[in-house]
């Protein structure tokens, strides 16, 4: 396949060289903002892996390359144009998460995609972690019993750059949308209410942007089991992502291992790892190149579509109605942000 490579930036460059070394990529094009930036790129990757990758002028030289298929890493503020424009071009694509930063901007891209009948797959690379798959298969062999409580943690070394927080669609949206993407897709179940809160102890340009920098969610789903989800950007010792299901019967952790970044308080318990975790790209860098390479064999039509569009969309609604609760102090019924995406997908319907 010719595969479009759209983003020259930190997770496009990984990606980039995750997709060079996938079988059945024959050619990579890649395109960026900054056409300096996608030449960079292209000359590394071709020292890796020959010449095998074109960089392209611009985005649009992209889409006239004669390419097979196309993912997206670049900046959150274009994926939902660029989503569209391949739909339209009837190609295959591979997107980073979030398709927009509001619901609107999602329900638009997802309808161009179901109009072009095209595949969109979403980048929620939790469900190809070797951690996450075999907790979802504890989960549905029954081994674990009635699984009553699911914590799930989410917890950056340290926080990202102020520039980064007015496109990042906020705490909730941008980290704590992959536990709730990944609570649905392990236990199969939908969340019906929410209630979220957040604060702001550390740096003044979080609350200047909104925003928060620690968040905690409570979550039922619609079998009454109950789901706490916590995110915060300041957690020194190291990366951390786990979650935990406790059942009737057994109890599993994922995320659990030699680097995982705490101390223990008992006498004689372990202490600090060695090696903590010290970002996503490290703690999930197998999971994105299994990620990329199911997307190389959806593209071709070998195997089904792992993370739709419109998974990413359901993941969104429990990020919004989180937010929602946030801000107004109050439990939020899932059955709220499906009116309100009922009513925006109407009004993005065309006219008869």
């Amino acid at each position: 396949m010719r595969i479009g490579f759209l983003g020259a930036g930190r997770i496009g460059s990984f990606h980039a060289a995750a997709l060079a070394a996938t079988d059945g990529v024959d050619h990579l094009v890649i395109g960026d903002v900054d056409p300096g930036r996608a030449a960079a790129l292209a000359a590394a990757l071709n020292d890796r892996f020959g010449d095998r990758v074109t960089a392209a002028e611009s985005v649009d030289a992209v889409f006239d390359a004669g390419i097979d298929a196309v993912a997206i890493a670049t900046a959150t503020a274009s994926h939902a144009d660029l989503i569209t424009r391949a739909a339209r071009a009837g190609l295959p694509a591979y997107c980073e998460k979030p398709i927009s930063l509001d619901l609107a901007g999602t329900v638009r891209a997802l309808r161009e995609v179901a109009t072009a009948g095209t595949l969109l797959q979403m980048g929620f690379q939790r469900r190809f972690d070797a951690g996450y798959r075999a907790a979802k298969e504890a989960y549905a062999s029954g081994k674990l019993g009635r699984v009553h409580t699911i914590r799930a943690v989410t917890s950056d070394a340290a926080p990202p750059p102020p520039e980064f927080l007015p496109h990042s669609g906020g705490l909730i949206r941008d980290c704590l949308v992959h536990d709730f993407d990944a609570v649905r897709w392990l236990t199969g179940r939908e969340v019906v209410e929410v209630f979220a809160t957040g604060a702001n102890g550390g740096a003044a340009f979080f609350r200047d942007a909104g925003d928060v920098d620690t968040a905690a969610a409570l979550l039922t789903l619609d079998d009454d089991t109950l789901v706490t989800a916590t995110a915060t950007r300041y957690n020194g010792a190291g990366y951390d992502v786990r979650m935990e299901l406790s059942g009737e019967r057994d109890s599993h952790v994922v995320g659990l291992d030699a680097r995982t970044p705490f101390t223990s308080a008992e006498p004689g318990g372990p202490g600090a790892p060695a090696r903590p975790w010290t970002g996503f790209l490290e703690r999930f860098e197998d999971a994105y190149r299994a990620e990329l390479a199911a997307f190389v064999a959806a593209a071709r039509g070998d195997a089904p579509n792992p993370c739709s569009g419109e998974q990413a969309l359901n993941a969104l609604l429990v990020a919004e109605a989180c937010e929602l609760s946030r801000l107004e102090h109050r439990p939020v019924r899932l059955s709220e942000m499906t009116e309100r995406m009922a009513a925006l997908t109407e009004a993005a319907a065309p006219a008869p």
